[in-house]
């Protein structure tokens, strides 16, 4: 087991040491200029000049990249061009609100899948079964904004069960949670129900049945925690995404989340804060991965870690 998390931990380092310099290379060649953002388009070419060399943006992108590098050998994720502020304490503001969002629509989208999934397989060919993976199909094909404002417009305006925006309160994160439960819920429930046909095919649950087990027994103890198995990658895939990758939900509900400050750093070609956003995303995708290959052997025994 330790020599598998050292090996995961290398592993871990070098990807996110090929993230930060495929993303900051790819931000040197923008065609955008930051200092142009921040001098205005009103400012002489000499002010100009003055602030790229005061940001150290007229090096050669090898010395900038070390001296980022540098910084975060330091924990110092840089300085935002135009808030004046450590890109880490502007992440740090906004962390709570994303890891708040991220469990709720994780929950969600579990409950709602897995549910749905379990269902299908069991009615495999059937009706439901067909209808269910159509609803499926397109709650994954469904725009985020769309949902999000049909949800808004039922619950919020028309109900009156919901706050319309905000953020601090559960009611203000049910209807954010609920629209990337379902936006995710398509995914995991077409992977549940072809991991759960699988499953009921093997020869343990045919030896089940003849036992005279229950089958809700069977389905439960015997071929929900193997089905599953797969579902468990899929979430660490999942937090990642949920950290930065969520801009519209948030931006519909108000949600002062890490994704939303990516796209107000992205529309200002704030650079740290578009890196620094985009390292703790891959950070995210990196630990929920090793955190869902260390979970695993508690949920099948038969897995070793190597």
């Amino acid at each position: 087991m330790v020599a598998y998390l050292i090996r995961r931990l290398v592993a871990a380092f070098l990807i996110l040491l090929g993230v930060a310099a495929i993303t900051f290379f790819l931000l040197y060649v923008l065609p955008a200029d930051p200092v142009r953002q921040i001098a205005g388009r009103s400012a002489t070419a000499q002010t100009v000049e003055n602030i790229r060399h005061q940001l150290g943006l007229d090096q050669p992108f090898l010395v900038q990249f070390g001296r980022y590098l540098a910084g975060l050998t330091q924990g110092d994720l840089g300085h935002s061009y135009l808030q004046k502020t450590d890109v880490g304490t502007l992440i740090g503001a906004r962390l709570p609100a994303s890891l708040l969002l991220m469990a709720g629509g994780i929950f969600c989208e579990l409950v709602i899948g897995l549910t749905l999934g379990v269902i299908a397989a069991l009615r495999r060919g059937s009706a439901l079964d067909q209808g269910l993976m159509v609803g499926s199909f397109v709650a994954v094909s469904a725009p985020q904004f769309v949902v999000g404002l049909l949800l808004l417009y039922i619950f919020a305006v028309k109900l009156d069960w919901f706050p319309i925006s905000g953020y601090g309160s559960f009611s203000n994160l049910v209807l954010p949670s609920v629209t990337l439960g379902i936006l995710g819920s398509g995914w995991y429930s077409r992977m549940m129900r072809s991991s759960m046909i699988d499953v009921l095919r093997a020869d343990y649950i045919r030896t089940a049945r003849a036992k005279g087990l229950g089958r809700a027994r069977v389905v439960l103890r015997h071929a929900l925690p193997n089905a599953i198995l797969p579902i468990i990658a899929m979430i660490g895939i999942d937090i990642g995404i949920f950290m930065g990758g969520i801009v519209v939900v948030e931006s519909v509900f108000g949600w002062p989340g890490i994704g939303q400050l990516a796209w107000q750093a992205i529309q200002r070609v704030d650079i740290p804060i578009i890196m620094g956003v985009t390292l703790v995303s891959a950070t995210a995708i990196v630990l929920g991965n090793l955190l869902a290959d260390l979970i695993t052997p508690f949920i099948d025994p038969r897995i070793r870690l190597r």
